[in-house]
């Protein structure tokens, strides 16, 4: 399982086995079933997580009870309730697998050791975060100019195989549209 965190890292930044036998002893694996969640609003949020099988949906529920997708995360990705996580403060969103799913994780703790102990590991969090706020921006920004069609195309696009993996209904909440006119997008399409 390693040899997919390694390929991973070394996407962005090399690392020799001595480097890698030093990042590998800061991540635990743990497996998750469909539908359990990694944490819920309220929760401390222990980890970060890396998927490396699977598929999650980070979500919020608002006072009505509504359900909102802040995040999918699939094979390759990193997830958590980041603000909970570096702030150690309670999770305002839930984590929960949308398929069985085998994931990394990693510790604050461990998270600053690797960055400390390892300039390459520094490296490799700042572009990994810098893509993340990218992609937060883009996402803001689809909301702010883009019709639900010019929206749902977009995901498309960039996430195609999330519409076999995703149930409609959810792929709906993401795009903050009704399940009706994802339908009608879908059709049209």
């Amino acid at each position: 399982m390693y040899h997919i965190l390694r390929e991973h890292i070394e996407k962005i930044i090399p690392l020799n086995d001595d480097e890698f036998a030093f990042v590998q002893q800061h991540f635990t694996i743990s497996q998750y079933k469909k539908h359990q969640f990694l944490f819920k609003e309220g929760d401390a949020v222990t980890y970060t997580y890396f998927v490396i099988s699977g598929l999650l949906k980070l979500i919020h529920t608002d006072d009505n009870a509504k359900e909102h997708i802040a995040a999918f995360a699939m094979e390759d990705w990193w997830e958590s309730d980041f603000q909970a996580f570096y702030t150690k403060t309670s999770a305002t969103m839930s984590l929960q697998c949308l398929e069985d799913t085998q994931v990394f994780c990693l510790t604050l703790e461990g998270y600053r050791e690797l960055c400390t102990g390892l300039q390459k590991m520094e490296s490799f969090f700042l572009e990994k975060s810098t893509g993340g706020h990218i992609s937060s921006q883009r996402r803001i920004l689809s909301f702010l100019t883009s019709s639900a069609k010019e929206r749902y195309e977009q995901l498309l696009k960039r996430y195609p195989s999330l519409y076999q993996r995703v149930p409609k209904t959810q792929l709906a909440a993401y795009l903050g549209v009704s399940r009706e006119t994802l339908s009608r997008l879908w059709s049209s399409s």
